[in-house]
């Protein structure tokens, strides 16, 4: 069971856009990286086509997974994950810091 999840809200821990928080756009798992809305924002220059106009263009990279930490869901601070299993057999999340349930 993955820690972080597409739609999960994370917090930024090193780099340049430090202790800012976002939410997780797409999960690369063959490279261990995550693209985070606003977070991590490259221009691209790109040509014109067809469908799109050309110029400069803001768009997220991807960082890291060691680099983020899902937001507490209490406080929405950084919170380690962990791992229960309920009572009729099925895995949920649960924040470290506070042990609330991630995913209800």
């Amino acid at each position: 069971m993955n820690k972080i999840k597409k739609g999960d809200n994370v917090v930024v821990l090193t780099g340049k856009d430090k202790g800012r928080t976002g939410t997780v756009l797409e999960m690369i798992t063959k490279t261990d990286r995550v693209l985070v809305q606003g977070i991590n924002m490259v221009k691209r220059h790109t040509k014109q086509s067809q469908t799109s106009e050309g110029g400069i263009v803001a768009k997220e990279a991807s960082l890291h997974i060691s680099n983020v930490a899902l937001a507490d869901p209490k406080d929405g601070k950084p919170t380690r994950v962990g791992i229960k299993t309920k009572d009729d057999g099925t895995k949920v999340r649960f924040a470290k810091r506070s042990g609330d349930l991630i995913d209800g």
